[in-house]
């Protein structure tokens, strides 16, 4: 007979395979259609009405350049992107680990956290549109 905490166990190692295999597909797809060409993806609706690069204009370039192995054009097409990406394969592993021991996990950041990742965001998009942080632009 399956008790209802196996029975969650199940679930949520269920919805945490399927959010690996749809990220995986997504890195995949990125991958596959190069990012590079016009028109292949939706432009970035804050560049198309402001002009300016948000935190995430030149992500997807950067991450088909990181799956191609090309990581100085990465890194000069979203530095963030490829800086955090480590960061979260190292907090992935975490999870797993604390998972596989039954420890609960937490996946909401505290107020400071999210305080912090804001201010990040913030500051890499100033920079990267001031001329000091010209080469941070794709």
């Amino acid at each position: 007979m399956t008790t209802v905490a196996q029975w969650r166990r199940t679930l949520s190692g269920q919805g945490r395979l399927a959010t690996a295999a749809l990220l995986g597909l997504a890195v995949g797809l990125v991958a596959a259609v190069d990012p590079h060409t016009a028109g292949r993806y939706p432009t970035c609706p804050f560049h198309a009405v402001t002009g300016l690069w948000c935190p995430g204009c030149g992500g997807l370039r950067a991450v088909h350049d990181l799956t191609h192995g090309h990581l100085m054009i990465a890194l000069h097409e979203n530095a963030l992107v490829v800086l955090l990406a480590p960061s979260l394969l190292v907090w992935w592993l975490i999870v797993r680990w604390r998972l596989s021991d039954g420890r609960p996990v937490t996946l909401v950041l505290s107020p400071r956290g999210t305080l912090a990742v804001a201010a990040l965001l913030a500051v890499f998009a100033i920079v990267r549109n001031l001329p000091i942080g010209a080469a941070l632009a794709p």
